[in-house]
């Protein structure tokens, strides 16, 4: 009996070990965006809650969408679409975020789908800080959302 009662404590010890694991890897961070999303509780146009975007980003990067959201008082700041989808109107097909790739020291977390019938690529740039993973830059196409603020923000 002890023998079954000590196997079950390290299988559940390592389901949970597994599941922390899986929760802080960048894809994962990447994944629980979209869904904040979802659930309405996504960090972006919101001055409420600081923490939100410090759970998502890299300080550089939070202190910049935290003070576009205090500057833009509710209206339109330096995000003119939707960041996740780099689009103001979206009918999202074929979603996917793909597995983080850590390539010369860098890792990515790529996020494809079809919106109105057009192919997008996101990449997430991911860094680990305070010992957990975050967001340091998102590539857009034509330009990153670091850079957009930087121009129009920081100023």
């Amino acid at each position: 009996m002890r023998f079954l009662t000590l196997l079950l404590l390290f299988v559940s010890c390592g389901l949970n070990l597994h599941a922390a694991d899986k929760a802080a890897a960048p894809d994962a961070l990447v994944a629980e965006l979209y869904k904040s999303e979802e659930k309405m509780a996504s960090p972006f146009f919101q001055d409420k809650n600081r923490a939100l975007v410090d759970h998502y980003f890299t300080k550089e990067l939070g202190d910049l969408i935290w003070k576009d959201a205090i500057d833009s008082k509710g209206e339109v700041g330096a995000l003119g679409a939707d960041p996740l989808y780099d689009a103001q109107d979206t009918e999202i097909k074929e979603f996917v975020i793909h597995p983080a790739k850590t390539e010369d020291g860098k890792t990515t977390v790529l996020v494809t789908f079809v919106n109105f019938e057009e192919k997008q690529r996101i990449t997430y740039h991911c860094v680990q800080q305070g010992g957990a993973w975050k967001i340091s830059d998102i590539q857009y196409a034509e330009y990153t959302l670091l850079k957009l603020f930087k121009d129009n923000v920081a100023k």
